[in-house]
Order: structure tokens, then sequence, then C-alpha cells
């Protein structure tokens, strides 16, 4: 059988942090001074650190602050570490996969210590066969470059892969890359807002799509 991949992205869509995200900004710019509202805040959750700064606070911001706020939020988020929950059939999806004969990579902004948190309560590294994290690519989603490196470090081309996220960041990046895009509605973000951003299907989570696998785009 012809190698499949199947890229998933990891916060939002199969461990539960985006809401931690959410307030760890919040603090960060409470700290430095700024106040951006939560929703905002929600909304921008899946971009790299310094696209989510310059989205939430503009191109005429002090960019000298943008190292200061990330590091904020990195400190404040790394409270967590230690008790990170990865989302209901998260780990049983990606071995469920693996068994399937698809190649398991995943994309994301996260990175070394943070990266190791969110692949510990997933548990399951034994069907994860390589992770594109922030440190390999130059820029992050919603560019195609996180997905591109995901499907070289699978060998596998963008018409034998399907991405699954959880943010629009996530099915814009899909799109670019040319991969089948399947969204995750444990994020928080709309149904619709996925749909536009070029999802093909959507699922309430990964135990959903696992249940239902057998009539997915990952079939």
């Amino acid at each position: 059988m012809e190698q499949r991949a199947a890229v998933f992205d990891v916060d939002g869509t199969l461990v539960d942090t985006n809401h931690l995200h959410v307030v760890t900004w919040w603090e960060a710019f409470r700290q430095a001074g700024h106040t951006v509202p939560m929703h905002a805040v929600h909304r921008a959750v899946g971009l790299g650190s310094s696209d989510l700064v310059a989205h939430l606070l503009g191109e005429d911001r002090d960019r000298d602050e943008d190292a200061a706020l990330g590091a904020a939020h990195k400190a404040l988020y790394g409270q967590y570490f230690d008790r990170l929950p990865a989302l209901p059939g998260a780990g049983e999806l990606l071995r469920r996969l693996r068994h399937d004969g698809w190649t398991v990579v995943l994309a994301t902004s996260a990175s070394g210590s943070e990266l190791g948190a969110l692949r510990r309560a997933i548990d399951a590294d034994d069907a994860i066969e390589a992770t594109a994290s922030s440190e390999d690519v130059r820029e992050g989603k919603p560019a195609a470059e996180p997905v591109e490196h995901a499907l070289e470090l699978a060998g596998v081309p963008a018409s034998r892969a399907v991405f699954v996220g959880d943010t629009v960041w996530d099915m814009r990046a899909g799109a670019k890359a040319g991969v089948r895009c399947v969204g995750v509605l444990c994020g928080g973000i709309p149904r619709a807002d996925l749909e536009e951003a070029g999802a093909q299907a959507v699922y309430a989570d990964p135990a959903d799509l696992l249940a239902r696998l057998d009539t997915s785009p990952l079939t």
C-alpha cells in the first residue's frame, strides 16, 4: 500500500490546552500593561508566539517588548506542564492510525520542554513517527511551511496526506500546503469558521473522529 501521512496539530487538537493559553497570555499582557480581551486571545491561539503578539497588539507596537511577553507567557504556562490533559481519544486515535498504516506526524508551534509535556500528555510516542516544531520552520501557521515540513519528515506528498487541527490558522496552513483538512471543535472555534478556512470535515474531538474513522477522510 502506498504510504499515507496523518499530520496533527497538538494544542487544542490532541491536548486540552487552548484555554490555559488564553489565561496565561492574558496575564502576560496584563503584567506588561496591555488590556487584551480573552476572546481576542482565544481567536489568536494557534499562532506562534511572535505572530500572536503582532496579531493582538498590531504592527505599531513596541517590538522590543515581544520577547519579554513571550517569556512571561512561557513561564506562566509552564506551571501546568505536569498536568496537561489529553483530549478524549487522542492517544487511541494516533495508535489506531499507525496500526492502519498511516505515518503519524505532529505539526506544532510548541518546542522544547513544552513539546515534551504535550507528548507526555498524549502518551502515544509509539505511534508518532516525527514532530515538526516551531524550531524547524521560519514561518508558523497559517503559512504552509509547518505542514510542508511535516510532509517532508513523513516522506509523503500532499495528495496522500490529511491534516487535523482545531483553529482557522491550522485549516489555512493545511489548505495552502494542498492537503485535505479535518477540523475538531475541542479547541473552541466554531464549525462554520473551520469550514470557511478549509475544513472538509469537522468532528467534536479525537474520540468522535476515532468513532467515525471509517467514514472520515482518514479512512
